[in-house]
């Protein structure tokens, strides 16, 4: 692993070491497969404000990359502050990663195996705590192929490809178990969100969906008017929930207990094929992009409710930090390139990331990513077995490579 010894994350030193290779094999469904020591309980009668039992907290966002190669099933987690690699359970035939700040789904056509990746953040909005704990392998989910998971605090919903929706309890996650709580009544298109403490789907209705909306125990409660048509793809923000439909998008969000859904449409006619169907976002930010086509960007901002094309080369991956950060784009050339927003100008290059086939395309699956956080990128190179770590607000200097003994064609940050 080369790290460049100028790095700086979140205003902390990094500590210069070399990349520490482990191999921790799970033994148990539940077993802790890292060497981190854990907390000493509190003795005091009294918690302390944001102790959690089994972890750390620290001062500073605890970073994870978790990483797959399908083919072999070998699953790495690759700690961002140590440099630390180790290994967790073998998980063959991925077809798709998930996770929701803390906990990694892997999809696979015999089920969903859930991940503790001991890393996560809690908003509290006016303060922020930050933790670490054992990464844990918790156990299998019974889904198959096109498996959808959203979670918020409390509830995990799983929506499966016959669009059934099953609730699990997150807390229970939290301790290392599994609880299904029920299953939400009729099919959905696409993924149920948890949000505002409720329930928010789309109900099949002909060739359109209507938005509908459930409380914690499954029953409908007030939605918004709105329909979607041909609803594909969807992202959390600061907000509300968009939701990508055929002609741009539909942004439901919560005020004063109330949801309202607001159509924020491209303004033009656009090609089925250079529709946005996969958002991309810095968790937390407000401006999403996706590939609009082979040769162009879709950045949309939330805030604003504008959508943006930007011409690039062929897209094989992109993202955004937002707030004035460049665009993103993983290009075939295997460069990634920054592009200004608003002139559509390239500002930045690096020299080729990627030392594999890079087909344009091909986001959403298995392959190259940009994974995009409020300091740095990360995007991985499978055939080089590396991920590379990428200073986007410093014309775009990778800042550090990590060196893996596996393939990482599968990459989730988690830890946000």
């Amino acid at each position: 692993m080369a790290i460049d010894p100028t790095v700086r994350r979140n205003a902390t030193p990094w500590a210069s070491a070399a990349l520490v290779l482990t191999a921790l094999l799970t033994t148990s469904c539940a077993g802790r497969t890292t060497d981190d020591p854990a907390p000493e309980t509190s003795s005091s009668a009294t918690t302390p404000h944001g102790y959690v039992e089994g972890a750390k907290e620290a001062a500073e966002q605890q970073s994870r990359l978790l990483l797959n190669d399908p083919g072999t099933g070998d699953s790495r987690v690759l700690d961002l502050i140590t440099g630390k690699v180790r290994a967790t359970a073998r998980v063959a035939g991925t077809e798709q990663l998930d996770t929701d700040g803390r906990f990694g789904f892997l999809h696979t056509a015999r089920g969903t195996h859930v991940l503790d990746s001991g890393a996560w953040t809690v908003d509290h909005g006016d303060h922020v705590h930050y933790y670490r704990a054992a990464t844990r392998d918790i156990g299998d989910l019974p889904t198959g192929p096109g498996t959808q998971v959203r979670s918020d605090a409390a509830v995990t919903a799983v929506t499966d490809e016959d669009s059934r929706t099953e609730l699990y309890d997150r807390k229970e996650l939290e301790k290392g178990g599994i609880s299904s709580l029920r299953a939400l009544p009729g099919a959905h298109a696409g993924a149920v969100i948890p949000y505002a403490e409720r329930l928010l789907a789309l109900t099949k209705r002909g060739g359109t969906a209507k938005v509908s909306v459930y409380d914690r125990e499954g029953e409908p409660v007030a939605s918004p008017d709105a329909e979607c048509e041909d609803p594909r793809g969807d992202a959390v923000t600061g907000r509300g929930v968009v939701l990508g439909c055929a002609d741009g998008a539909l942004l439901v969000s919560e005020k004063d207990g109330v949801l309202t859904a607001d159509r924020i449409p491209y303004g033009l006619d656009v090609p089925a094929s250079e529709r946005a169907v996969s958002f991309r976002y810095r968790p937390g930010g407000d401006t999403l992009t996706a590939p609009a086509g082979n040769e162009g960007v879709w950045v949309l901002d939330v805030t604003d409710r504008g959508w943006k094309r930007v011409s690039t080369g062929p897209v094989v991956a992109t993202g955004t930090a937002g707030e004035g950060s460049p665009l993103l784009v993983l290009e075939t050339d295997g460069a990634l390139h920054g592009y200004d927003v608003d002139s559509g100008e390239q500002v930045a290059r690096t020299r080729p990331l990627l030392t594999g086939p890079r087909p344009a395309g091909t986001t959403g699956g298995s392959g190259p990513v940009i994974e995009v956080d409020r300091s740095r990128a990360y995007v991985n190179d499978p055939d080089g077995k590396r991920v590379h770590e990428i200073d986007y607000n410093d014309d775009l200097r990778v800042a550090r490579t990590f060196d893996v003994d596996i393939e990482p064609h599968l990459m989730k940050e988690t830890g946000r």
